[in-house]
């Protein structure tokens, strides 16, 4: 069987990204992938930072990467598909959304995610990724793209 990627493809949100490895090794991902990045402003380095492009490799030229001012000027242009918020405080499974092909996954900043007045707006759009929290806090914000975006592209491969 032939796996199908996503048409169109899925974008991963970065809201204020504070550590340039992480970003860089989402971007990877992005790459590994064929998933739109998305970096909100501002920050926390600078888009040429060394830490950022050794976690990136040499794979920054197959990565589509956009860079905005804000969430909303970001989300303005979402063409297809639907937003889906991650966050440790939703109380939504990302195993049971229904994703699409041009959905958007926003993740927020990795010292203080997504602000609880956004995720409460949203309501359902609003996912985590399931964990025991006995000794844990939260996943590395790359690991939960990661997992996040590969079932997502599971489940839009099985409807292709």
């Amino acid at each position: 069987m032939q796996f199908r990627w996503p048409a169109p493809p899925l974008r991963v949100v970065l809201v204020e990204p504070e550590i340039p490895p992480n970003t860089g090794n989402i971007a990877r991902t992005c790459a590994a992938t064929g998933t739109h990045l998305d970096l909100i402003h501002p920050l926390g380095f600078e888009i040429n930072d060394k830490q950022l492009k050794r976690a990136g490799l040499d794979y920054w030229p197959y990565v589509t990467i956009r860079e905005h001012d804000s969430l909303e000027a970001c989300l303005a242009d979402q063409p297809a598909g639907r937003i889906w918020y991650l966050s440790k405080k939703a109380t939504r499974s990302v195993y049971d959304a229904d994703f699409q092909a041009g959905d958007a996954l926003v993740f927020g900043p990795e010292t203080r995610g997504l602000p609880e007045d956004l995720l409460e707006a949203v309501g359902a759009q609003a996912l985590r990724i399931p964990m025991q929290e006995t000794h844990v806090r939260s996943l590395n914000l790359a690991s939960s793209v990661a997992v996040t975006l590969y079932e997502a592209i599971r489940q839009v491969s099985r409807h292709a």
